[in-house]
């Protein structure tokens, strides 16, 4: 009966009493402001809007994105060379509340199929997306020396193996 002081006794429950507290209040705060981010990584089908005034572009690209939390890595491509080769990732953003936004250089040749034009090797680009819903999104790509900026939809495309797992059932 030695062991049992008072004083220890208001000590340890103090103690284990302060620490349910703190764990509480941090639970209580993670849960009402921590979120995590949407996630938008995979294959987007990019239909651009406004035809390009000096070349004809390709009808729709593939932007395939990669996502590591708010993070995100993409390529541009049209629809017909992505079936063929896996490009590395030439654009590098960010997600924030709902609005992605992507910086980088692309070949020029993505944007205009111009037989004669004296292009640079590659374009710098930015985009700003924003997000409508899970599988879609709407925003606009700016390309260093074209003047006007390009509207887009793009829409996600499903996986293979995501379409295959729908066609069975």
């Amino acid at each position: 009966m030695n062991h049992l002081n008072v004083k220890s006794l208001t000590f340890y429950g103090v103690a284990i009493g302060s620490v349910l507290l703190l764990f509480k209040t941090v639970t209580a705060y993670g849960e009402n402001n921590l979120k995590a981010p949407s996630v938008v990584d995979g294959r987007y089908l990019i239909t651009l809007a406004p035809n390009l005034s000096k070349c004809a572009t390709a009808d729709s690209l593939v932007l395939n994105i990669q996502q590591s939390g708010i993070y995100l890595n993409a390529s541009l491509l049209p629809v017909s060379s992505y079936a063929d080769t896996e490009k590395p990732l030439s654009l590098t953003g960010i997600l924030q509340k709902e609005q992605i936004s992507f910086s980088g250089k692309v070949a020029p040749e993505i944007l205009c199929r111009h037989p004669n034009s004296q292009l640079d090797t590659s374009k710098s680009l930015t985009m700003q997306m924003q997000l409508i819903d899970q599988d879609k999104m709407t925003g606009q790509l700016t390309v260093n020396g074209i003047p006007q900026t390009l509207r887009f939809t793009a829409t996600k495309q499903l996986t293979q193996e995501k379409s295959q797992k729908l066609n069975s059932h």
